[in-house]
């Protein structure tokens, strides 16, 4: 099977694909990109860039430390002084820590929410965010180049590259805490500290909201923070269905607020004293109100397709621009990279906020809701609701609905484009978008967008309604079109 290096790198298989024999291709492919030519062009902080020096983390996969050693053995062989991750680190810690250390380049090995089975590599650029699509296909370039000619990757050996200074082991968690603290005010959360069950689904985001928060005086419990790299059986993505121990915790009351994080902890996912799921959509409305409202920020809001247009709703309130993406941070980083964006963030749980990284950040997401909280003296629940009724209701469901056959997405998009409804469920279509597939947008700001996946047989629906009732008719209409894709 070929290797595929995309916009967010590479997954596989672990020992199918994902070997230590095409691991040390990518990275040499990796190495190759980065010595050639204008590789560092794109360096919007105006920080300096040592391009002999690269950061590596790892998460707490089947493997991921001996990869990640083998990567620094890699990139030393061709050079490069590596810093390399004392123990697993959250992915936003390890792209912090090559801004900060003003690296090249930054890998991580780590298959983020994928299923146990899988591992990878994201590629973090010198501004500590995701590399750009044509640094990407720059990699791929490479990796194809060597192939052809039958060149090996490089290698050295542990020992030498440890004793010449090439691989130095470092803690990257001291400073992205100092940088965390001055985007999170910890003296209102001391105020008021909540009480809060951490669920850190046995991925790499274990022990750093508790880390951060000790000293408070909030009460952090944390589930699923050893070791495992099997996660337990789980994908360890923080949604409603996968965080039945992070209710089942919260239900015997030793916490009033829930914050989950997923495998490499760049996605946040949350609950409410209840044991009610809050989804990243209401999650995002809620830090955009807080940071306008009680911290007086502006700015332009960036969203992803597939996100709640409460996020349209409150910017139009504070006259700020919304500006829509494809779905993938990436496309929301491009905005953060050329603006001072005020938010950005997904449904899928990666957000950040002004003064960050261009990167979602699950553990920054968290200690602000942590933050808002305890600012308010209000339950997530009480302001969960509050929001929902000043620019709600809104009601969101998705479907991932199997084709029997792939169809081309291009030509499926211009099919629902040019047979685009005149209205669904009794609400007349005011608009239709293709940013990212098909997106129908009803009067009554309810919407439908269906993405055909292009490389596999699936049609990704999702919908948002001002009831439960119009999500059911948006999702039928959906089925509608994978009936007559099949």
């Amino acid at each position: 099977m070929p290797i595929h290096f995309g916009t967010d790198g590479w997954r596989a298989v672990i020992s199918d694909t994902f070997t230590f024999h095409n691991l040390r291709l990518v990275v040499q492919a990796i190495a190759d990109a980065i010595n050639s030519g204008d590789w560092h062009t794109n360096n919007p902080s105006g920080r300096s860039i040592d391009p002999h020096k690269m950061v590596v983390g790892f998460d707490t996969r089947f493997l991921s430390d001996r990869y990640a050693a083998d990567v620094a053995r890699v990139l030393a062989a061709n050079g490069y002084t590596v810093f390399l991750s004392q123990a697993d680190a959250p992915t936003p810690a390890i792209s912090y820590a090559v801004r900060h250390l003003g690296a090249a380049a930054g890998v991580v090995i780590t298959a983020s929410h994928n299923a146990p089975r899988y591992n990878g590599i994201k590629l973090k650029a010198a501004y500590g965010g995701s590399a750009q699509p044509e640094q990407s296909r720059r990699v791929e370039v490479y990796l194809n180049d060597n192939e052809e000619r039958s060149r090996g990757p490089n290698m050295m050996d542990w020992d030498q590259a440890r004793k010449l200074g090439l691989i130095e082991r470092f803690n990257p968690i001291p400073a992205y805490y100092d940088h965390l603290r001055t985007l999170i005010d910890f003296d209102k959360i001391a105020d008021h500290p909540p009480r809060i069950v951490v669920d850190s689904m046995h991925g790499s985001g274990r022990e750093v909201i508790r880390g951060i928060l000790k000293g408070t005086g909030c009460e952090v419990h944390e589930i699923r923070g050893e070791m495992n790299p099997g996660f337990g059986g789980t994908h360890p993505e923080p949604i409603g269905r996968h965080l039945g121990g992070l209710a089942g915790a919260i239900s015997t009351g030793i916490g009033d607020l829930g914050l989950a994080t997923d495998g490499d902890a760049d996605r946040i996912g949350a609950m409410d004293g209840r044991g009610k799921f809050v989804d990243p959509h209401k999650i995002m409305a809620l830090a955009l109100r807080y940071l306008v409202e009680e911290r007086g920020w502006s700015g332009p809001v960036v969203r992803t397709v597939s996100t709640t247009r409460m996020i349209d709703r409150l910017a139009e309130r504070y006259n700020l621009p919304v500006y829509e993406t494809p779905v993938g941070f990436n496309h929301i980083a491009d905005y953060m990279l050329k603006e001072n964006v005020l938010i950005g963030g997904e449904e899928s749980g990666g957000i950040s906020f002004q003064g960050h990284i261009p990167e979602g950040d699950g553990i920054l997401m968290g200690l602000l809701l942590v933050e808002m909280v305890a600012a308010s003296r209000t339950p997530l629940d009480v302001l969960v609701d509050d929001l929902l009724k000043d620019v709600g209701p809104a009601y969101y469901e998705r479907k991932d609905m199997r084709l029997n056959h792939p169809v081309a997405k291009t030509k499926m998009v211009a099919r629902l484009m040019e047979e685009a409804p005149s209205e669904i469920g009794g609400e007349t279509v005011q608009d239709v978008m293709s940013t990212d597939g098909i997106k129908y947008i009803m009067a009554d700001d309810s919407w439908l967008l269906i993405r055909p996946s292009g490389t596999e047989p699936v049609l990704r629906v999702y919908a948002e309604g001002r009831s439960t009732t119009m999500v059911t008719e948006l999702l039928k209409y959906g089925e509608q079109v994978a009936a007559s894709a099949t």
